[in-house]
């Protein structure tokens, strides 16, 4: 599990992404679409069509971090967008929950993949 520093916003690409993309279009995708500063220490989230993927990217003071989780069932439940907004901003907590694979419509766990 993630230990966030304090003052950390994380935001959801509201779209889906091809996650085959890195570093340098990811930044380009924080920038001209979410219109938000990527090297201001906060977690912006992409996630694919199926919604069983997941990349974060985070920018510390000597670079950038890529996170990446694929779930082995289920997918990945964020928050609608409002209105025309390409992004969704959401609480740690929350962010906790989205990486067990637990959707904040279905407050359940996950099966275990079989063995």
């Amino acid at each position: 599990m993630l230990t966030l520093p304090s003052g950390v916003r994380i935001f959801a690409y509201a779209g889906h992404t091809d996650l085959r993309r890195s570093f340098d279009r990811l930044t380009a995708m924080v920038r001209e679409i979410l219109r938000r500063d990527v090297t201001a220490g906060h977690l912006f989230l992409f996630r694919n069509r199926s919604g069983d993927r997941l990349k974060i990217l985070y920018y510390e003071p000597t670079g950038f971090w890529i996170f990446y989780k694929r779930l082995h069932r289920g997918t990945f439940h964020l928050p609608e967008a409002r209105g025309d907004s390409s992004d969704i901003e959401i609480e740690s907590a929350d962010l906790a929950t989205l990486l067990e694979g637990i959707g904040s419509s279905t407050a359940k766990r996950p099966s275990p993949p079989p063995r």
